[in-house]
C-alpha cells in the first residue's frame, strides 16, 4: 500500500492499452532483427525531446544491438514533447524524412488524444521499415532488448 498517495505514479495508459502497446512491439519485432523501445514520462524539463531521447537511448543500451537497428519512441506527456530516435544502422536506411513523417503521424494521433493508438501505429510503421531493411533470420536473431514500456518520472 502506498501511504504517500500524493506521490503515486501517474498512469498514462490503461492496463489494456499498455498490453496492446507491448504486443505491438512484439508483433513488429517478430519480423525483424530490429529492436523497438517506448519510453514515457511526464516532463522533459530543460531539454529538447530529441536530446532527452538520445540520453535515454544510451542509458537503455539501445546502441548495443548487433546491427545498430534499435529505435526509441519517446513521449513527455505533460510537456507534449515527442521524439523518435533510430540508431545509425536503421537511420542510414530510412533517413531524416522518414522519421519526420512518422513523428507527424504520432503528433496527429496525440492531438486527437489517441495516445496509445498513436504509439501502436508508429510501432507498426517502424516495424515495417525494420523488416524491410533488417528481416528476421531465425538462425541468428534474438530479442536483444526488453519489450516492456519504460516509464520515467
Amino acid at each position: 500500500m502506498n501511504i504517500f498517495f500524493w506521490k503515486r505514479k501517474k498512469e498514462f495508459f490503461t492496463e489494456e492499452e499498455r498490453q496492446a502497446i507491448i504486443e505491438a512491439i512484439r508483433d513488429a519485432e517478430r519480423m525483424t532483427s530490429g529492436e523497438i523501445r517506448v519510453f514515457i514520462e511526464s516532463r522533459c524539463s530543460y531539454m529538447d525531446a530529441i536530446d532527452r531521447a538520445a540520453e535515454l537511448f544510451l542509458s537503455l543500451k539501445m546502441n548495443m544491438t548487433n546491427d545498430r537497428n534499435g529505435v526509441l519512441v519517446y513521449a513527455a506527456m505533460d510537456d507534449r514533447q515527442l521524439a523518435i530516435l533510430g540508431d545509425e544502422g536503421i537511420h542510414k536506411k530510412v533517413g531524416n524524412e522518414y522519421w519526420n513523417t512518422e513523428l507527424q503521424k504520432m503528433i496527429r494521433k496525440f492531438n486527437q488524444e489517441n495516445y496509445a493508438d498513436g504509439i501502436k501505429t508508429i510501432i507498426a510503421d517502424i516495424g515495417a521499415a525494420l523488416t524491410n531493411h533488417f528481416p528476421f533470420n531465425k538462425d541468428t536473431d534474438k530479442n536483444e532488448l526488453p519489450d516492456d514500456i519504460v516509464f520515467g518520472k
